[in-house]
Parts: C-alpha cells; sequence; structure tokens
C-alpha cells in the first residue's frame, strides 16, 4: 500500500522547504516526476509553451510527456535565468561543458556547451567526470541527496506523521488527480507506468463512491 500525504499535509510540508529544493520537491508533487528524474531534467525538455516537461529515458528507458504545474513556471524561469547566467560564466572561463550520453555526444560533439542541454538543477561546484572524453571538468546535476534530506527535514519539523519520503509525494500526485476525477488511464500515461495494475494500486487508498469502498458507516 503506498503512503499518500492529504493535501494539507503536502502544504505543511511545503512550508518548510525554500528555494531550489521547494521548487525541485513542487516538481515531484505537481508533475508526478521520479526523484532522479527531476534532478536529471535538462533545460531542452522544460517547455513552457505548451505548460509541459518531457521526461527522458525513465523507467524503462521510456520517454514520457507530463504537466508542468502552472503554478510553478514563473518560479522555475527565474530559476533558469540564475543557472544560465552561472553557465555563461562557466563558458568564459573555458568550462560550461556537460555529460552526454555517448551516441549523443558522438553525434553532436558541441552539444556539450550549449544552453539547451544544461541540468535545470545543476550541482553548485565543478567536478570531474570520469564518463566523459579526457575526465572533463564539468557541471554535473545537484546531489539527490541534498532534495531527500530536505524533505525528511521537513516532514520532521512539519509534524506530518507518516512516513513521507520524495518518493510519496508522486504517490500524492497520482492519487489526488484520481480524487479529482481524472482517468486512470491517463493518470498511467503521466507517470510512465507500463501497466495499468501498477497505477491501481492508487486506488485503494481512496474513499470515494465508485472507485474505492465506503464504509458502511458513513
Amino acid at each position: 500500500m503506498p503512503v499518500v500525504l492529504t493535501h494539507d499535509e503536502v502544504h505543511k510540508i511545503f512550508a518548510h522547504l525554500h528555494g531550489t529544493l521547494r521548487l525541485m520537491a513542487g516538481l515531484l508533487y505537481g508533475s508526478g516526476l521520479r526523484l532522479m528524474e527531476c534532478v536529471r531534467l535538462r533545460v531542452k525538455d522544460v517547455d513552457f509553451g505548451y505548460v509541459r516537461i518531457i521526461v527522458r529515458d525513465g523507467k524503462g528507458a521510456k520517454d514520457r510527456v507530463t504537466m508542468l504545474p502552472v503554478n510553478l513556471a514563473k518560479s522555475l524561469e527565474r530559476h533558469l535565468q540564475k543557472v544560465k547566467a552561472q553557465h555563461e560564466e562557466d563558458l568564459e572561463a573555458g568550462f560550461g561543458s556537460v555529460f552526454l550520453p555517448n551516441a549523443i555526444a558522438r553525434k553532436y560533439p558541441r552539444a556539450a556547451k550549449e544552453w539547451i542541454w544544461q541540468y535545470v538543477f545543476p550541482s553548485s561546484r565543478l567536478s570531474f567526470d570520469p564518463r566523459s572524453p579526457g575526465a572533463a571538468k564539468q557541471r554535473h546535476h545537484i546531489d539527490e541527496t541534498l532534495l531527500q534530506d530536505a524533505v525528511k527535514k521537513a516532514v520532521r519539523t512539519s509534524g506530518v506523521n507518516k512516513p513521507a519520503t520524495c518518493h510519496r509525494l508522486r504517490h500524492s500526485f497520482a492519487t489526488h488527480l484520481l480524487e479529482n476525477g481524472y482517468d486512470i488511464r491517463t493518470v498511467q500515461e503521466l507517470l510512465g507506468h507500463k501497466d495499468v495494475s501498477t497505477t491501481m494500486i492508487y486506488t485503494h487508498v481512496l474513499n470515494r463512491p465508485g472507485i474505492g469502498v465506503k464504509s458502511p458507516l458513513d
């Protein structure tokens, strides 16, 4: 059984998250991203025009499309302006490249320094990546444990008495969509589940006629 947070519990937790980490947590809950899908998100896959996010090479090596929460769009745009300024400084200093999968790196040798290929949530420091040609000094994505620790601390501070984690925000995304009456096949596509039976676990925690089971006492 998935652990699911109520809307009120989500708001209580978010009240104790700030800056970039709050924005990332917002994408886990508001877009249904997995932790590493959020961490590895690249600039080119955020589509402000169509208010959507393209998840590349998700679980099962699949691509999918999910929504970009309208409430996060402006904050994300401001965040990317800061990241772009940082990237331009890196380029001026002779750096500015990012890790690319081998096939893309071979096909587009200059892409590693292009803005659209940069991580949406980059690390605060440059590092040597042994996977890159010549072990180049690059700016990798943010360490996922920073978000995990921040969410754990926010849950503890908020007083929410559930074992809530980053992945629980994704559980809550799915359950709240179903509570709002969205079709389970739509939710399956947004989550990137191969089989609808995987998505069905979220109906087990619902308490509304037609989807879950209502107590005879009610």
